[in-house]
């Protein structure tokens, strides 16, 4: 057998295994085996060598630690001139009492590193700060334009709502004074139905001057359109929609009613 060879029969291999009994649990087995690693462990970090760089550390903190003693030279001379420990510096005593602290740079950085990386990170602190005002900004704008949108689209909603009630109105009113021909096409409802079925005739059997008025029509938007009937049914009928009433004369009608238009009537 070889001299470099261990003897598996020998008492230095057999102390290397772990210690087996029959009928030992397995649990207590790996319990051992991690305490002992542990402990292992342990006592390498105590037999460990320490660097230079923490050999300094420890010496600059014990040295910082200390107080200045008669044996520095220039503490000597402070006394000399009359200066007490603990006493300020300066003629009135109101100087510093402690040494100026040590600022051991440990990085490669260069002379000023610190105050760059202060200004880049404030820099993009307030960048950061920027995009969300801007965010904000975007985002109020938006929820005000969506509200402006949602407003106009029922003020639109609903003036198309009181012209086609003033239109039924119109001709009711129309029909119970004899007027059969309503005085501009638009002042009364068209059917659809009816509507579609005369739409050829209607358009061959036009004259010019009908067809200038259809076109004054259809130029005018809903609330002009609702402006000028509620006017001729105020004017010829005393009729307010809003207020749902026929008055006497207009008079009455001055009297009672608060308005022309539906915020009058809020």
């Amino acid at each position: 057998m070889a001299e470099d060879e261990d003897d598996y029969m020998s008492d230095a291999f057999l102390k290397q295994l772990e210690e087996v009994r029959p009928g030992m649990p397995m649990l207590k087995r790996v319990k051992d085996s991690l305490k002992r690693e542990a402990l292992h462990k342990e006592n390498n970090v105590k037999n460990r060598q320490k660097t230079y760089k923490e050999q300094e550390q420890e010496s600059r903190e014990a040295l910082l630690h200390n107080t200045i003693s008669n044996e520095n030279r220039g503490f000597a001379l402070l006394q000399k001139m009359g200066y007490k420990p603990g006493q300020g510096l300066g003629k009135g005593g109101a100087g510093r009492v402690e040494p100026i602290p040590l600022n051991i740079k440990t990085d490669r950085g260069g002379i000023g590193i610190e105050e760059v990386k202060k200004r880049k990170a404030e820099e993009k602190l307030e960048h950061y700060r920027r995009k969300v005002r801007v965010k904000q900004q975007v985002e109020t704008q938006s929820l005000e334009d969506y509200r402006a949108r949602m407003r106009t689209e029922r003020e639109e909603r609903q003036t198309e709502g009181d012209l086609r009630r003033s239109q039924r109105a119109c001709e009711q009113l129309d029909g119970q004074k004899g007027i059969s021909t309503p005085r501009e096409g638009w002042y009364w409802p068209q059917p659809e139905q009816d509507k579609e079925e005369g739409d050829e005739e209607a358009e061959a059997g036009k004259t010019e001057e009908e067809e200038e008025e259809e076109d004054e029509g259809e130029e005018l938007c809903p609330l002009d359109k609702l402006q000028i009937l509620t006017s001729y049914l105020r004017g010829v009928h005393f009729y307010c929609i809003w207020c749902g009433t026929t008055h006497n004369d207009e008079e009455d009608l001055t009297s009672n009613c608060p308005g022309d238009t539906a915020a009058d009537h809020d």
